[in-house]
């Protein structure tokens, strides 16, 4: 019998629909952590050493095709056209796995917290036996295959819970469904399956039995929680919270200040420099990057966007594919969209969105602004309630605000326009035309003030509220 040299070579077992997600979509593709629930197992065994990867698929093949990351061709699919059991799906991995010789680790597309070391851990316990596999005890072991033992402790084989007698179901070591087994053991084991119990079906756990006749089945005990398989939106959520739960901790190891481990989301592929400070409440999504001593206040939500070291984002801050700058500041209540950039020290503050726009070095606007298609350049001062009119209804325009300018509270910016270096646009303009530099732009209507005429105006329309209350007081029954 082949013992395991070099790589392995793995089966992920990911045919299945999930009927009890009820979901449209393919039960692994659904996600955790930012990722499809099927990569997960996938990378563990690609970490673990595995040299090649068989995902085996069935409904929704070509979404879950799309989807898988062929690592650098170590991953190919098989199809199982046709639902007949475990046995049957790996049976369907055999053609792909012809020539190979040496151990092949089976595993299913819907454990998403199976561990490398896990995987490691299996593949060494099998030595010169026919298999060897991950075993769990757990209280609760219904909906589980019951592990059988013999009178010595060795096992003998797997019961599944509908073939179980009243005895067997008592039984709390459980199977979770992870094997390394022998190449040339498997094709023979799986040959030899017949249909002959409850479900009609090809069982995968009838080759424990077989290799318990044949070298032995090595049992390797494991905690259940990274074993657990996910079957319905409830354990889809209970093994995300598992997983955030584990990437908070590794960057909080990896030198990063996570306030509280369990009140962040960080997906799998974000990265965090040292001395980063991430509060409570906070999400980091997709390939976001923050760097060293980057500070990402409660309740922020980033995505897909990179944080300069000493980049600041207070509370409630939404940032999507966009760039904030060193030491830039963003909110509290800030929304950067797609394509905007903040330079060194740039700050956008409360109630400020941006859009694809170009915010310069030490360039600000603190306050209740839209900043939309434009370029602004370094130390521009943006008032409040300035807006950058960049939509004529069916093309976006670009604004230019040039070094050193200033923009007045509550004025309009009608693009395509530019703000020459620095000119200073007074409070309330509308600028319509380019300003040149060095320019005041004024555009509001002249102020004239009525002596004594509020009281008048008080009088007049105190009249007519009340002639219009007895007019409808008239009209009641």
């Amino acid at each position: 019998m082949t013992s395991n040299v070099g790589g392995f070579a793995a089966v992920v077992l990911a045919a299945g629909q999930g009927t009890r997600m009820k979901s449209a979509l393919p039960k692994v593709l659904h996600e955790i952590a930012g990722r499809p629930m099927v990569d997960w197992p996938v990378a563990a065994a690609l970490e673990a050493g595995a040299a090649r990867v068989v995902v085996v698929l069935g409904y929704g093949k070509a979404q879950v095709e799309a989807a898988l990351e062929l690592a650098g061709g170590r991953v190919e699919t098989a199809l199982q056209a046709e639902q007949r059991g475990t046995g049957h799906a790996v049976r369907c991995a055999l053609p792909s796995l012809e020539g190979f010789e040496g151990t092949v680790v089976i595993l299913y597309g819907d454990v998403p917290l199976l561990e490398a070391s896990a995987l490691e851990a299996l593949v060494g316990a099998r030595g010169a036996a026919a298999l060897s596999l991950l075993t769990c005890r757990t209280s609760s072991p219904t909906g589980y295959g019951r592990i059988l033992r013999d009178g010595t402790g060795a096992v003998v084989g797997i019961r599944e819970e509908k073939d179980c007698s009243d005895a067997e179901r008592a039984i709390d070591e459980i199977n979770p469904g992870v094997y390394a087994t022998d190449a040339a053991f498997l094709r023979e084991a799986l040959a030899a399956l017949t249909d002959d119990n409850a479900q009609g079906e090809l069982y995968l756990t009838d080759i424990v039995a077989a290799a318990a006749a044949r070298g032995g089945a090595r049992a390797v005990p494991w905690a259940l929680e990274s074993l657990s398989g996910v079957n319905d939106r409830a354990q889809l959520a209970d093994a995300a919270a598992v997983m955030r739960r584990r990437i908070a901790t590794r960057h909080a190891r990896a030198g990063v200040t996570i306030r509280d481990l369990a009140r962040v989301d960080i997906d799998a592929e974000v990265t965090i420099e040292a001395d980063a400070v991430i509060e409570p409440g906070v999400v980091l999504r997709g390939a976001t990057a923050i760097g060293a001593g980057a500070h990402v206040d409660v309740g922020c939500v980033v995505t897909d966007s990179v944080l300069e070291p000493g980049a600041y984002l207070e509370p409630y801050s939404v940032v999507t594919e966009s760039r904030v700058g060193p030491a830039a500041h963003v909110g509290p209540f800030s929304h950067l969209r797609p394509g905007s950039v903040m330079g060194p020290r740039a700050k956008v503050g409360n109630f400020v969105e941006m859009k694809k726009t170009t915010l310069g070095e030490d360039a600000k606007a603190n306050h209740l602004s839209y900043l939309g298609d434009g370029t602004v350049g370094p130390r521009v001062n943006i008032g409040a309630g300035t807006i950058f009119c960049n939509y004529d209804g069916f093309r976006k325009h670009q604004t230019v605000l040039e070094e050193g300018c200033f923009i007045g509270s509550d004025s309009q910016l009608v693009a395509p326009v530019r703000v020459g270096a620095g000119a200073y646009v007074a409070t309330g303009t509308t600028v319509t035309k380019d300003v040149p530099p060095d320019a005041l732009a004024v555009g509001r209507i002249r102020q004239s003030n009525k002596e004594g005429y509020a009281s008048r105006l008080k009088a007049r329309f105190a009249a007519l509220a009340k002639a219009e209350k007895e007019k409808k007081d008239a009209q009641e029954p």
